[in-house]
């Protein structure tokens, strides 16, 4: 078998292939594994510069335990108590804690008794929303519209149809809460998957119980959740080929037969997993035969891409967790001026990672790592000079910090910046989008490919494809598409259904071809 990415979905199903005693292969374009999991340097510092929170935490305890491990014997990890300190223009502060109640009692200090109220009502409906969701999407192989509802059952038809048929999420946060700012901090679990609060299904508000479930720091940051998969899969044989970019997936009597490297090389497999955006794949960049293996994804479809600085610096004034969130007071201009008008934001949400804190927020005043994030339009294949662009949104992304009481000491020698331009020419095809598709509209979720491609001996992993964008949902793919692989070699009829442990059931992938 050969697996072309390793990224996390990438290094998840050629861990478990080879776990099932398959010959495994995986082929990646870079030095090192992770894909999105990146890590930059700056000043000297390594920084991760991709995604920064760890959560759902039962996938990875899943995963590990398939291979025969323990999660902890390859992870050390620390929970936060505090989720994210959120921060207005002035001195308006906002703390959110994985304890409910303690959530609800800063909601009560910030905005009042009533909101704090609501705050309550919202965990509720969100938690319902993610139980009724977890096992007939979450856990399963593509979702069907018609599969999914008799999936939920009639507890978990009456939790979504409560949420209203076509209810966006920014319409369900203001039916929640009257605080705006409750609203923008809320609302922003749509960007976790790359898209538009007022577009998004209401669906997502699911991310709340998501992360009062549990959100962790990983010692060594996300770039090590990667080198263990990495040293695991080695260890149970896969054979790892790194700076070995993939530039044809071979067919063979209409069936994917292996890979052909950019410098020449062939080579065969029965099947190939595909760890990449499948944006790619129906662009023709892993040959023409491969195109039409997946339908192709419009550029208005894109989600969000990012604008992003890795710093290595002092800072003074503002009391920084590992997650700080500064907000601006008009949101919806945020999302017009990337979704409606194609350019970065003039007055945009700013994320700042601290990569050296945790909840107290503690340091000793050093140098310290920073990831600084401004959601951004995927439009990196465009021919326009954007230099301009960039440099009014990070003056006004900086100067938004600046109000808020941040002060960073950085200047070109400890910063790196990374753009959609950028973005674009790590991940082809994509304009620099981060999450696939934006999840805008109630199907959007059925839009989404899974572990099965159009053609037979293919099959797909990774953020682009169902489950979804996050490392954890990108794991799951990766552990969907092993098992649907799987299901084909073992299966001895077409109406074969395969299940592997948590739960999770696949069509038998001898049906690749149909779908």
């Amino acid at each position: 078998m050969v697996v072309v990415g390793a990224g996390v979905g990438g290094l998840v199903a050629a861990l478990l292939l080879a776990r099932r005693g398959l010959a495994v292969t995986l082929v990646e374009k870079a030095p090192s594994p992770g894909g999105k999991m990146r890590r930059v340097m700056a000043a000297g510092a390594g920084i991760d510069a991709g995604p920064t929170v760890f959560t759902m935490r039962w996938i990875f305890d899943a995963i590990f335990a398939e291979a025969g491990e323990r999660l902890e014997s390859h992870l050390r990890l620390a929970p936060l108590s505090v989720l994210a300190r959120h921060a207005w223009e002035g001195d308006a502060r906002l703390d959110l804690h994985a304890d409910a109640r303690a959530s609800a009692e800063a909601i009560g200090q910030f905005a009042g008794a009533e909101e704090a109220r609501r705050f309550t009502g919202f965990c509720a409906q969100a938690r319902r929303v993610y139980n009724a969701l977890e096992g007939p999407y979450i856990r399963s192989s593509r979702p069907t519209l018609l599969g999914m509802m008799g999936g939920l059952g009639p507890r978990g038809l009456a939790t979504l149809a409560g949420l209203g048929p076509f209810a966006s999420l920014w319409g369900s946060l203001a039916r929640h809460f009257r605080d705006a700012r409750l609203q923008q901090l809320f609302g922003r679990y749509a960007t976790y998957c790359g898209s538009s609060p007022f577009a998004a299904p209401a669906t997502l508000m699911l991310v709340a119980q998501v992360e009062m479930d549990g959100v962790w720091c990983v010692d060594g940051g996300m770039a090590a959740v990667a080198a263990a998969l990495a040293a695991l899969a080695q260890r149970n044989g896969v054979v790892i080929r790194y700076a070995a970019p993939c530039a044809e997936i071979l067919v063979r009597g209409g069936r994917a037969c292996g890979v052909r490297l950019a410098g020449g090389e062939q080579i065969d497999a029965d099947a190939v997993v595909f760890n990449g955006d499948v944006a790619a794949l129906a662009e023709g960049l892993a040959g023409a035969p491969a195109s039409a293996a997946v339908p192709p994804t419009p550029r208005a479809g894109r989600s969000l891409s990012a604008l992003t600085w890795a710093i290595h610096a002092r800072t003074a004034g503002f009391p920084l967790l590992r997650h700080n969130v500064f907000f601006t007071s008009d949101y919806a201009s945020e999302f017009r001026d990337i979704f409606t008008h194609g350019r970065l934001p003039r007055a945009g949400t700013v994320y700042v990672c601290a990569q050296d804190r945790a909840d107290q927020g503690d340091h000793d005043g050093s140098a310290e790592r920073l990831l600084c994030l401004v959601n951004a339009p995927a439009n990196g294949d465009a021919e326009a000079d954007d230099r301009e662009e960039i440099l009014r949104c990070e003056q006004a992304s900086f100067s938004l910090l600046q109000r808020a009481g941040l002060s960073i000491d950085r200047h070109p020698q400890n910063t790196v910046l990374t753009g959609p331009r950028q973005f674009g020419k790590l991940f082809p095809a994509t304009g620099g989008a981060l999450y696939g598709q934006a999840s805008h509209g109630w199907m959007a979720s059925f839009r989404r490919s899974g572990a099965t491609s159009r053609l037979p001996g293919l099959y797909l992993a990774g953020g682009s494809v169902h489950p979804g964008p996050g490392v954890p949902m990108a794991a799951m793919s990766g552990r969907l598409a092993a098992a649907t692989l799987m299901g084909h070699l073992d299966s001895t009829s077409r109406s074969r259904t395969v299940v592997i442990s948590g739960g999770i059931s696949t069509r038998s992938a001898t049906t690749a071809g149909t779908g």
